[in-house]
């Protein structure tokens, strides 16, 4: 694969990339280049995390080694039950080896990290102390703000967080991180503050935040504005009859779920998007891009309904296996004990 090829692949519905200069050297020098994105075990998987295992499938089809770290560590920082963090782990890797085959990507250079495997050994300590002695409570609970849960008094763990998120780039011998715009604040610090204590600052690759159903964003705790991998049919098609969906104003959930996740799908798939309506309200339309959809929403030639009625029956067909895959049900009731 060419270097425009891989780049584009890379870089393809990204929000920024710090800096885009480091990535090219990075591509061109290095014929394996390493990244990682974590992921803390904290609630139940939604169909958010489509957007970044498609953003995994580009990293690892461009030739990069991808680790994932499962951040159970990070999790009880953030307030999981210590007697939940293996239940919780062993459901996150399993379902995401799920999306990741549901997407069809080879995961050979893919390796799952747990955080508690390098963050309890070697000199992490000794250098999540280091970081201490330089990072005031101010900077660290500005980089942890959009991450963790924080509060005008907040516990000493949240402020923990940027500390070991900046080092666990060194920890897992990685040249770059992916994450949400969310992370943005803690990659912004780690690639301040590592160089002050030795290390070298690695390429940063952010998405954008992806619009919830309901909202702003896709919450855990707004139920919702998320779908759950889980979700039966009728709550899949309940929660999208829902969702906020305004005629013309391509600002919403539903559009942002057609733009960085069903038409990824279909583009790699070379698969048109299908949009079934009656004749007598245009009959069925076919689309191969998201700006052709885009401009016939805002035109209202696609309404709202329609747009509904087809990404239904796309995400009833996406997460089908994850409902039939018996050994995911078990992890997840598990996990997540009434």
């Amino acid at each position: 694969m060419d270097f425009e090829t891989r780049y584009n692949l890379v870089t393809r519905n990204l929000q920024e990339v710090i800096t885009e200069d480091e990535l090219k050297e990075l591509l061109k020098t290095k014929e394996t280049p390493s990244v990682y994105w974590g992921t803390m075990p904290t609630g139940s998987i939604s169909l958010a995390y489509f957007f970044p295992m498609l953003k995994i499938s580009d990293l690892l089809k461009a030739g990069f080694r991808v680790k994932i770290l499962l951040a159970d560590l990070h999790a009880a920082l953030d307030g999981v039950p210590w007697d939940l963090l293996e239940k919780r782990t062993e459901y996150y890797k399993e379902a995401i080896v799920q999306m990741l085959n549901v997407i069809g990507v080879d995961i050979n250079k893919l390796e799952f990290v747990r955080g508690s495997e390098i963050q309890l050994k070697g000199d992490y300590f000794k250098d999540v102390l280091r970081l201490s002695t330089i990072s005031s409570i101010r900077i660290c609970k500005k980089s942890a703000a959009e991450v963790v849960k924080t509060s005008e008094n907040p516990k000493l763990a949240s402020l923990i967080y940027p500390l070991m998120q900046a080092l666990d780039e060194v920890y897992l011998e990685v040249d770059a991180q992916y994450g949400g715009l969310d992370q943005r604040k803690i990659m912004v610090y780690a690639r301040e503050y590592l160089p002050k204590i030795g290390y070298k600052p690695r390429v940063e690759i952010i998405s954008p935040m992806i619009r919830g159903l309901v909202g702003e964003k896709m919450s855990s705790s707004v139920e919702q504005s998320k779908i759950d991998l889980l979700d039966d049919e009728n709550k899949i098609k309940w929660k999208i009859r829902k969702a906020e969906c305004a005629e013309g104003d391509p600002n919403n959930g539903i559009i942002s779920l057609v733009r960085y996740l069903i038409m990824i799908l279909k583009q790699d798939r070379n698969e048109p998007f299908v949009i079934e309506r009656p004749e007598k309200y245009g009959g069925t339309v076919e689309y191969k891009s998201y700006e052709e959809l885009e401009k016939d929403f805002i035109d209202k030639k696609l309404y709202p309904l329609d747009l509904k009625n087809a990404v239904t029956k796309e995400v009833i067909k996406l997460l089908k296996p994850f409902r039939e895959n018996k050994k995911l049900l078990k992890l997840h009731e598990e996990a997540y004990p009434q």
